[in-house]
């Protein structure tokens, strides 16, 4: 599989208006390649349009379901799936186990996904960036 792996750092900037929504537009509009979207992932855009309801950051839960929603159908129109394994869980295992790379086990588990599948892992986080090439991994920092 080929393709272009976008984690939550890269898919929230598309649904809330941030620093980073210039560097994702364009992004999308230059990319090349499929554009990848794990299970994983969507569940950790549903969890942080959660928490900025929960904090007010967003005009409420009706705000945040309406962002999923739109989430939801540009995921279903614009970009394919990929199924975690339990190898993924095991390799990022591993490389959690780099206390150099300092990784949490989200990040690691993208890592992990890209990895096995050869996708390019296409981020905002730098230390994921930073440490996904660290372990080999093909990463894309948008900035």
């Amino acid at each position: 599989m080929s393709g272009a792996y976008l984690d939550a750092s890269a898919i929230l900037p598309l649904l809330i208006e941030e620093p980073g929504s210039a560097a994702v537009d364009r992004f999308l509009v230059t990319a090349a390649q499929p554009l990848i979207v794990s299970e994983f992932a969507a569940a950790e855009v549903a969890s942080a349009l959660s928490r900025l309801a929960r904090t007010r950051a967003l005009e409420g839960p009706q705000d945040a379901v309406r962002r999923l929603a739109d989430f939801d159908a540009w995921r279903a129109s614009s970009a394919g799936d990929i199924d975690l394994s339990a190898a993924d869980i095991r390799l990022a295992s591993i490389f959690v186990r780099r206390f150099d790379l300092m990784l949490r086990a989200p990040d690691a588990i993208h890592a992990a996904v890209c990895q096995r599948a050869d996708l390019l892992l296409v981020t905002m986080d730098r230390r994921l960036a930073r440490a996904a090439r660290e372990l080999g991994v093909r990463a894309q920092l948008l900035d």
